[in-house]
């Protein structure tokens, strides 16, 4: 029963068979092959929108190097405090941005507003002596496993473009937040006003495959020699692509979010219905933060249970995060509901 992370499985049989296609003949490199070009197309299409389209290997290298273009050194970034910009990723938007800035913001249930991001400007009054207020980054998924809804997108992209900032949307687990909000693409991003979006596929299904998506060819500027210049573009780069086509054929990619997302619910109402166990945020994706009394938690365990725990125990109970993927077996699920409950 491994909930720990959409990481953990394996990728979608789809995509392992486009790869073995992929391989076959010569074809042109770096990204000048015709599997690279319909990605461009399917993601014309899926976005409603001309896009300007980088493939990359991991989802650190496209949030880093999207807030590179984005930010200049001496910039600001404003994320929420547990974003994975901020927590996870090893200094990298600092790294490649060339001394960017991440002010980390404590907002409910993982997300950020406007009311928030007013309330820390005050503090970069003093002109040339403080970070330039430049970006404004948000999760979609958040880290707490909510979703923002079109209309809360467009507030943020209104309150960061009328401060002359741009908005930036790390989209990791943007197919569960769009199978959750049943919206189309557009309507979370450029429609809302998000000027770059990290799209993500590791976590639902591809090997390693992101994008770095510009809805503004003018936006994207150097980014390509940004990606070159930190190892990115791949000289085999039909090998990403190929995985970004299969993801996208068929509708795959909300296929496979929508069934982890249905997995989580079942999850979840399995454990509200245990006693002592509150549920802390909305599930709104394929992620479950729960908080358990220290020996239930124990139980599931010794059970055969594997997630994390949140943070750490206090006074008898520990929140933890369980996650579904698209290949989670349903019998695991089942199994940990009866463990709870028992």
């Amino acid at each position: 029963m491994n909930f720990a992370s959409d990481n953990a499985y394996g990728a979608a049989p789809e995509i392992l068979a486009a790869l073995g296609t992929a391989a076959a003949g010569a074809v042109p490199s770096y990204g000048d092959d015709e599997i690279t070009a319909r990605v461009n197309r399917r993601l014309a299409d899926i976005f409603d929108h001309e896009v300007a389209v980088y493939p990359v290997v991991t989802g650190t290298a496209a949030n880093s190097l999207a807030l590179a273009t984005l930010c200049p050194p001496h910039g600001a970034v404003f994320c929420h405090a547990e974003s994975h910009i901020a927590t996870d990723e090893c200094a990298a938007p600092e790294f490649f941005s060339h001394g960017a800035k991440l002010v980390g913001l404590e907002g409910e249930h993982g997300k950020l507003g406007p009311a928030l991001i007013q309330a820390a400007l005050p503090g970069f009054w003093r002109g040339v002596h403080s970070p330039k207020p430049s970006v404004v980054s948000i999760t979609q998924l958040s880290e707490l496993g909510t979703a923002y809804t079109p209309d809360e997108v467009k507030a943020l992209a209104d309150f960061a473009h009328g401060w002359n900032m741009t908005l930036h949307m790390d989209g990791a687990r943007f197919a569960n937040a769009l199978a959750h909000l049943g919206c189309k693409a557009a309507d979370i991003t450029w429609r809302a006003g998000v000027d770059a979006l990290s799209f993500g596929a590791t976590k639902n299904g591809a090997l390693c495959a992101e994008a770095v998506i510009f809805f503004d060819r003018e936006v994207a500027k150097d980014f390509e020699y940004r990606r070159k210049k930190s190892g990115h573009l791949l000289s085999k780069m039909r090998f990403i692509s190929a995985q970004l086509d299969a993801y996208l054929e068929g509708g795959l990619w909300l296929k496979n979010a929508a069934r982890a997302n249905a997995l989580a619910k079942n999850l979840a109402d399995a454990l509200a219905a245990v006693k002592g166990v509150i549920l802390a945020h909305l599930v709104e994706g394929n992620q479950v933060f729960a908080e358990l009394p220290v020996a239930l938690s124990d139980r599931l365990r010794a059970a055969g249970a594997h997630y994390y725990d949140w943070s750490p125990a206090k006074d008898g109970r520990v929140l933890v995060r369980l996650v579904t993927s698209f290949t989670t077996p349903e019998e695991d699920v089942e199994k940990f509901a009866a463990a709870a409950r028992s």
